[in-house]
């Protein structure tokens, strides 16, 4: 068994029906042109052979006596890959506006605690001819950057896949769970370990505490009194700042990872801030245009990954800053400056902290009280008399910088689908993914019923960062290794998930290779079918060249950004 950290059990404990506390991921699927089999049992047999690569496939919840401190998660020997892997076809016509709003509503369902705590969905139906994978996986299983982890697992780098080797026999335990007296000592022990930690922290904890004072020089008035003000960031109350239903409303939106880091170089700050300004940007048009833009600046959560380099481990390793997103600047590029410098700030101070920081503390008697109260707060309106902590939650995911497959077919885009919580209805989390920003906004449909306006705001956003590099000159400080590193990012083109067409457009793909994994069969081709299919290619309107698209400068400054299937 293995014991749950207290931030992992916290996604469990703060879950109710109105809030489920999965994450998850929507990638459109390129089949190979001559592909013939049913994807969907393909798909199975794939992930069959696969689900021993990543825990999180394979370990379900114990849970305590009475709920006095948290789960275990043990091994499940008996994974049902019928119940985990499933099919759904959508409705003729099969427009991507039908996929975002299915996703939306299999997103707004609680996982089964009983079993492993991941969904994976093949969809088709599509009128494109391509397929989709929605995934989702419990929150207290996995963060951000253990889910670039976890596709290690499931994704390949070409599509013929690679050699798994099969997992070890293992003997059966016999019993569906533990006993209760082997739970009930676990916890005991777990309980006083965490316990033993908190207080070896409690020295380097007000070290951490004196250092946001004047360095070097005991706290004195002045600096509690300047403390207090760079910590004092009140969020002003907005239509997000509600209690939520578990219904959703999904969008997703692309921008080229080759602007976004150029608008970043360019106006010398980080590519976080360009993210956190283009959807600060996109929030105060959505709010001007219903007249309820507050005087007060929008402020952002900001999860920071506390992750050493390489650690894969399947948990959440993460904490959150407050970043002001400047929606009171009316100029964009006086905005940027201002998000640039209050994300400074905070990283700063989360910096002093992060020794301190820590995801395990003790809960002995907490995870019922913490779900009663969640309960509680959510269904009794509460939530809408407190003063927000934060108007949006806002994350930055780096993926893979390069094309991967799953089950032999070519992985197109990589829209995160995050959480929406009590307080704080929109959620937007962008994933980085060959040479891609994919932007997965999701929300309560209720507080956020609209959300491909904030979408769509957000590319208008980008456009007008763009158009400000011809107008203002660039900071003096341009590395070379950043500027290779760009050299070598493909241009996606900016794009939305909402465009209904039968055409999908993209960057250039790499060379397929001829043999394909096991998972996707294929029927070779008559003899006149490849010049027959090279030829209907070429006649496809708006299937230009990657490197013809992106040589006319003038669609940068275009404020209606070109809408792709992705």
């Amino acid at each position: 068994m293995k014991h749950l950290s207290g931030l992992d059990a916290t996604f469990l404990h703060f879950e109710t029906p109105e809030m489920p506390m999965h994450v998850g991921s929507l990638n459109v699927l390129e089949l190979p042109d001559d592909y013939e089999g049913d994807f969907y049992e393909d798909a199975k047999a794939f992930m069959a052979s696969r689900i021993h690569l990543a825990d999180v496939f394979t370990r379900k919840l114990a849970l305590m006596p009475f709920d006095l401190s948290n789960p275990v998660w043990v091994e499940d020997d008996d994974v049902d890959i019928d119940y985990h892997v499933r099919h759904v076809t959508l409705p003729r016509p099969g427009t991507n506006r039908q996929l975002q709003q299915y996703v939306a509503r299999l997103h707004s369902s609680l996982i089964d605690r009983s079993r492993p705590m991941w969904e994976f969905y093949i969809i088709d139906g599509l009128k494109s001819g391509h397929v989709a994978l929605y995934t989702k996986v419990h929150h207290a299983g996995i963060d951000g950057q253990a889910g670039v982890a976890l596709g290690k697992a499931i994704f390949d780098l070409q599509p013929t896949g690679r050699v798994v080797k099969p997992p070890r026999e293992k003997p059966r335990r016999g019993s569906y769970q533990l006993g209760m007296a082997e739970l009930a000592s676990a916890a005991m022990r777990n309980t006083a370990a965490q316990y033993v930690k908190l207080y070896k922290m409690l020295p380097a904890l007000g070290k951490a505490i004196s250092s946001l004072a004047t360095p070097g020089e005991a706290p004195g008035a002045g600096d509690l009194r300047e403390l207090a003000k760079r910590l004092d960031m009140r969020a002003p109350r907005t239509a997000f700042n509600v209690a939520i239903t578990n219904q959703r409303s999904f969008a997703g939106r692309t921008i080229p990872l080759a602007d976004t880091k150029a608008i970043a170089r360019h106006f010398g700050v980080s590519l976080n801030d360009v993210v956190l300004a283009t959807v600060a940007g996109a929030l105060r048009q959505y709010f001007k245009d219903s007249n309820e833009l507050p005087e007060q600046p929008l402020i952002a959560g900001v999860p920071v990954s506390l992750r050493e380099a390489g650690d894969e481990t399947a948990n959440n390793q993460a904490s959150m800053m407050l970043v002001s997103l400047a929606t009171d600047i009316k100029d964009p590029l006086e905005r940027l400056k201002a998000i640039n410098k209050s994300s400074t700030a905070s990283k700063d101070t989360v910096n002093k902290f992060r020794a301190v920081m820590f995801d395990d503390f003790p809960m002995f008697g907490a995870p019922w009280l913490m779900s009663g109260l969640a309960s509680a707060i959510g269904r009794s309106g509460l939530v809408n008399a407190l003063p927000p902590a934060t108007n949006v939650a806002i994350s930055n995911v780096a993926g893979a910088p390069f094309p991967m497959y799953f089950a032999g077919a070519l992985v197109s885009c990589y829209y995160p689908v995050s959480i929406a919580s009590h307080g704080c209805a929109l959620n937007v989390t962008v994933q980085s993914y060959n040479g891609r920003m994919d932007y997965g906004l999701i929300g309560c449909r209720r507080a956020v019923p609209d959300i491909t306006e904030i979408g769509d705001y957000m590319l208008v956003e980008h456009q007008t960062l763009m158009a400000l590099m011809d107008k203002v000159p660039p900071v003096p400080f341009e590395p070379s290794a950043a500027k290779a590193a760009d050299a070598a990012i493909p241009r996606a083109k900016i794009g939305n998930l909402d465009h209904d067409t039968d055409e999908v457009r993209r960057p250039a793909a790499p060379a397929r290779a001829a043999k394909t994994a096991p998972a996707a069969r294929r029927k070779p081709p008559p003899a006149a079918a490849a010049p027959a299919r090279a030829a209907a290619a070429k006649k496809k309107p708006g299937a230009k060249p990657a490197a013809q698209a992106a040589a006319k400068p003038a669609a940068r400054k275009k404020a209606t950004a070109r809408a792709t299937s992705r």
